[in-house]
């Protein structure tokens, strides 16, 4: 019997997102590329014009009305993002322009300084390059050794594995939590428990887990955890870095300027309290308001809905896509309830390039990507080059998944009867 996917909450919010009511190329746009970034309700746009309209002012340095309105609704973001993931204090949330710039402020604030010769960073092999690049530098400049966790024969985060790299010379594990190209969903309670193990620190990037199931921090234990809000249907130009309080306030600021001090002088200066230490200069104000909007609109749709529906949406776009001839999917199968890996399907199709597919996809209103996704030494290890991918999120449909079948079906074809024709 087909799998199908309850319609109810993609039925019940569908409507609030004004962009997918489009057509494109003359066909209903059907947006699939979540992981890259999502489509923004119109309570979040109706957050920015309101900022704009009546309350654009610096925040923190006025003490007229504006300025404290602008003040209020910033600092209440952050308490926003911070009962979300569960934080401790909202002291541990850090607002920046997104996850990579997170992670850099981990690499340069902690790494540069607590790392020395000899020291170990494990990663994985299907890291984003932003949480490769970062402890490239840092190894760099350290002479901190840089170690690699494989993939399992169902391209999965290899626990095996790691535990053998684990060792009393690791002193950083960064792993992302949800592979943006295998959809592998990683076991990083268990990655942090066994680091910790070792005194070892933990950075967990959520940039694909964040916007679709539950997270808590506290839980977690982990160290540092980095998202970005325009995945999690907030704006581009913020995210945040969560890190345990302790840890923060023993890290030397990031950047210098305005807002991160307490006092300046010609020769030297004396840093702000957390968080306002890591965020220099004027920050992304109406982004870090309308962050906080999408967490309202989030909550208010319920985290654990969203992980519910997303299983169904999963199971149904990984079983129609075995059944497309000539096509070869990347990363675990989902689980009979649709869980165990993310609501996305990275795959190739012998004889079409992943860019062709998505150009021709794109003609009947259907956006997928195509690419490495920042994945690139992760495809070399695959043995490609490029892979196309259809990543969803709450408010797309199994109908929506039907259209986009049939259009690969079609775009398969016209490419084999071109290459018959050849």
């Amino acid at each position: 019997m087909p799998l199908t996917a309850t319609p109810t909450l993609a039925t019940q919010y569908r409507d609030d997102f004004p962009i997918l009511k489009q057509e494109v190329n003359g066909h209903p746009l059907v947006y699939f590329d979540n992981a890259a970034t999502s489509q923004k309700p119109q309570a979040v746009l109706a957050a920015i014009q309101r900022y704009y309209e009546q309350d654009n002012a610096n925040v923190h340095r006025g003490v007229h009305a504006l300025s404290g309105r602008a003040t209020d609704a910033y600092e209440g973001a952050r308490d926003k993002v911070a009962a979300f993931v569960g934080a401790a204090s909202r002291d541990e949330i850090v607002f920046t322009r997104n996850a990579s710039e997170a992670i850099n402020l981990v690499a340069y604030a902690w790494g540069m300084s607590q790392l020395q010769a000899g020291d170990e960073i494990i990663l994985s092999v299907m890291e984003h390059h932003s949480n490769l690049v970062p402890w490239q530098f840092v190894a760099q400049r350290t002479g901190a050794v840089l170690k690699f966790v494989g993939l399992t024969e169902t391209q999965e985060f290899d626990l095996e594995a790691f535990r053998s790299l684990l060792g009393d010379r690791t002193k950083l594990v960064a792993v992302n939590h949800v592979s943006n190209t295998l959809g592998c969903i990683n076991p990083v309670a268990e990655i942090v428990t066994l680091a910790h193990h070792y005194g070892a620190k933990v950075l967990i990037d959520a940039c694909q887990s964040v916007p679709h199931l539950p997270l808590d921090v506290q839980a977690l234990d982990c160290d540092w955890l980095v998202a970005s809000g325009h995945k999690m249907c907030g704006p581009t130009g913020a995210g945040f870095l969560h890190g345990k309080l302790d840890i923060l306030k023993a890290m030397p600021p990031f950047l210098g300027g305005g807002e991160m001090i307490a006092e300046v002088s010609l020769e030297s200066a004396t840093y702000a309290e957390l968080p306002h230490k890591f965020e220099a200069g004027t920050p992304a104000i109406c982004e870090a308001i309308a962050l906080g909007a999408a967490v309202d609109y989030l909550q208010s749709v319920g985290m654990d809905a969203i992980a519910a529906y997303e299983h169904d949406l999963t199971a149904y776009l990984y079983q129609q896509l075995t059944q497309v001839p000539s096509l070869t999917l990347y990363g675990p199968p989902p689980q009979a309830d649709g869980s165990g890996r993310a609501a996305l399907a990275t795959f190739t199709v012998e004889g079409v390039h992943a860019q062709d597919l998505s150009t021709l996809l794109d003609q009947s209103g259907i956006a997928i990507r195509s690419g490495h996704h920042c994945t690139q030494p992760l495809h070399r290890i695959l043995g490609v080059s490029s892979t196309a991918r259809a990543s969803l999120y709450f408010y797309n449909t199994c109908a929506e998944i039907d259209l986009f079948i049939t259009a690969l079906k079609d775009t398969i074809q016209f490419f084999g009867t071109v290459f018959d024709e050849d």
